[in-house]
């Protein structure tokens, strides 16, 4: 780890291509740090693994799943103090950060919604085909493992190659993710970064009875109602059954 003094999104995605990301030692630390792990968490987005109690909740729709609709909220929430959590290596600065990154197009959030009020969600940064996932929360059971699972579906539909979780823990585990030494994580990262990948902010999907006609789930005016061959924008979401429909397609 190295302290560094303020720097720029140009400066934070340029850390990303090289392998390193910031963190503060504490929600109120004004000081960030460069950070390589020896060890990388990454989510295998052909070996993702979803257990069949989460596949039933994903494909009831309880939460209305949006993208990019509250980047601000999402990052907040994740550091916020939380049971379990008193502290948080999220700082001010990196609030503004990646609100910069966000505006640019290379930050995004998956949100979980209910009854008009943010349950959970994650964020994360794109550059290339890569995609590294950043933070998570949840204020209702299952609310993250939900924009996660909606996050996978995104990312393998927009043609990426890499999900990088940093630090694998026991919880991402259970998803599939793996521990990768440094020296193999920097070759798939330098593969990842150097291909065209599209973080998908809103397309419609087919009708589960496999019609010719198209669907999609818009958001527009903050309720979501389920409109045929409607144009997809920025937060509308994917039905449960097309996101899990994607995730066990092989490539």
């Amino acid at each position: 780890m190295h302290g560094t003094p303020r720097f720029t999104a140009e400066m934070l995605l340029q850390a990303y291509a090289e392998g390193v990301f910031p963190m503060a030692q504490r929600r109120d630390d004004d000081k960030l740090y460069f950070v390589s792990p020896e060890e990388r968490g990454v989510i295998p987005l052909d070996g993702f693994h979803v257990s069949h109690r989460l596949a039933r909740t994903v494909r009831s729709d309880r939460f209305e799943v949006r993208v990019d609709s509250a980047f601000d909220e999402v990052i907040r929430a994740c550091a916020a103090a939380a049971p379990g959590r008193a502290e948080s290596w999220i700082n001010a600065e990196i609030v503004t950060l990646y609100n910069a990154l966000h505006r640019r197009g290379n930050a995004h959030s998956v949100e979980c919604w209910r009854g008009g009020r943010l349950a959970g969600g994650l964020y994360g940064v794109n550059l290339g085909a890569a995609f590294f996932g950043e933070s998570m929360f949840s204020r209702e059971r299952d609310a993250s493992k939900v924009a996660l699972v909606h996050l996978v579906a995104r990312l393998r539909r927009g043609g990426f190659a890499l999900l990088d979780a940093q630090f694998l823990t026991e919880h991402l585990a259970r998803f599939g993710a793996l521990a990768v030494p440094r020296s193999s994580y920097l070759e798939c990262l330098d593969s990842a970064i150097h291909k065209t990948a599209e973080f998908p902010c809103g397309l419609y999907c087919p009708e589960p009875s496999g019609s010719s006609g198209t669907a999609s789930f818009a958001s527009a005016s903050g309720d979501v109602g389920f409109t045929g061959a409607v144009e997809a924008t920025t937060g509308a979401t994917w039905p449960g059954w097309f996101v899990l429909q994607l995730i066990t397609q092989t490539s």
